[in-house]
């Protein structure tokens, strides 16, 4: 649904799950003058057979700023705080801090298979400084499935992982990652890479936040290769979609470590 709105208004939609407490409701809100949005009858065609409501209002003249009061910040696992740019800093120390502006389209990394991801990924982190780890030679690579904007590429480079890489299918994705790395102070490697025609880059740890589909083809063409990651965080499938992603990567030679679920969202760690 969301994918469908985003083409009918590229200016970005929001998307609210039970707003006001109404169990099973999804709300989507698009803003814009009068003129620039789609017809009532396109928004009721978008949802199919689902029960829709559509309704109109005027909004005040900041509803461009509107947007910013769902991107709130994140502390994962006392160390890693996510913050939109517009937020404070961390007021305590000793946490990696990621610095993201969502833009249009791309979050800041509170959606729930996202977060999980950060958390397995800060027990995954290397526990010694970068600088140790490069004088004994035992640095460990990051590789992001499906960069986005950023968020997991950056959070790893912060929490020691060298070389990290990012890679995306789609172009503004790979723009956004870089943009949001800079914001940062980083320069990591990005690019872009179609997942369902080449096997994806390995890594020592490498983490994909993938619908089940694609996840089930990146273990497939890893399995046709003969390759596949050190370890690996998957997250973007349905909890109860679990199985399946674990046999996939079984084919792959990676077996599930442990898991995490937020709601209806699953994520899992599996080691080689």
């Amino acid at each position: 649904m969301l994918a469908e709105l985003l083409e009918l208004a590229p200016g970005g939609v929001e998307e609210v799950n039970e707003p006001d407490g109404r169990a099973g409701v999804v709300e989507y809100a698009i803003y814009g003058a009068p003129g620039e949005l789609p017809e009532l009858g396109e928004l009721q065609a978008v949802a199919g057979d689902a029960l829709v409501e559509v309704r109109s209002e005027p909004l005040a003249d900041n509803w461009e700023q509107r947007w910013k009061r769902f991107y709130q910040p994140l502390l994962v696992a006392g160390r890693v705080y996510v913050r939109p740019p517009w937020e404070r800093p961390a007021e305590r120390g000793g946490v990696a801090e990621v610095v993201i502006d969502p833009g249009r389209a791309f979050g800041t990394g509170t959606h729930a298979t996202t977060a999980m991801c950060l958390e397995l990924l800060v027990g995954a982190a290397p526990r010694a400084p970068r600088l140790l780890q490069r004088l004994v030679g035992r640095r460990r690579s990051f590789c992001d499935l499906g960069c986005g904007s950023g968020v997991l590429s950056i959070a790893a480079a912060r929490l020691g992982f060298e070389p990290v890489l990012g890679v995306d299918f789609e172009r503004a994705a790979v723009e956004e990652s870089d943009r949001n790395a800079r914001l940062n102070h980083l320069q990591l490697e990005l690019r872009r890479v179609d997942l369902r025609r080449e096997p994806a880059p390995v890594a020592d740890l490498s983490a994909a936040n993938l619908t089940t589909g694609l996840l089930k083809e990146v273990a497939q063409l890893w399995a046709e290769a003969g390759t596949r990651p050190g370890s690996l965080i998957a997250s973007g499938f349905l909890a109860h979609e679990a199985g399946q992603v674990t046999e996939a990567m079984g084919a792959a030679g990676l077996r599930p470590r442990g898991s995490l679920e937020r709601g209806e969202w699953g994520a899992m760690l599996l080691v080689a």
